[in-house]
């Protein structure tokens, strides 16, 4: 399963009344509890190993998958359109909101060139910058998360 596919499930299911959600295709097994869930589980995604087969070079099939966990506490402010990320207004600035930056609903706390046009982008909350998910002058799609505020 490739990595669009995954963010637009763990999206579905951050986004949705359901708390659990399982899939099973013929590259592997995807299972994803949202945080907060009755059963108090952090969201997670687990994968299986590839069927045995899939890969022509290898004479035995690969070890099973190590598990990733995605655990992420506090509010996700996301992309709202595809274009090229910048944490500064110009090269050489200051950053419009990093580690530790406390910052206001409204506020300006980066920048994606899209079509040329320099869009600045609004928090959408009040709090305080934890993480950081984009590098400086990365591609960014629709949707994907950028920061992390607590």
């Amino acid at each position: 399963m490739d990595l669009r596919k995954l963010k637009t499930l763990i999206d579905l299911v951050s986004e949705s009344n359901i708390s659990e959600l399982e899939i099973t295709e013929a590259e592997g097994k995807v299972r994803i509890v949202k945080a907060g869930a009755a059963n108090a589980q952090p969201m997670m995604m687990m994968a299986a190993a590839p069927a045995a087969g899939t890969y022509p070079m290898a004479a035995t099939p690969a070890a099973p998958a190590v598990v990733p966990e995605i655990i992420e506490t506090g509010h996700v402010v996301k992309s709202p359109m595809v274009g090229t990320f910048y944490r500064a207004s110009s090269p050489g600035a200051k950053p419009l909101a990093d580690l530790g930056h406390s910052i206001n609903e409204g506020e300006s706390i980066c920048i994606i060139e899209a079509m040329k046009i320099m869009n600045e982008i609004e928090a959408d909350k009040s709090g305080t910058v934890i993480k950081v998910l984009v590098e400086n002058g990365q591609a960014v799609e629709f949707g994907q998360p950028l920061f992390i505020l607590e």
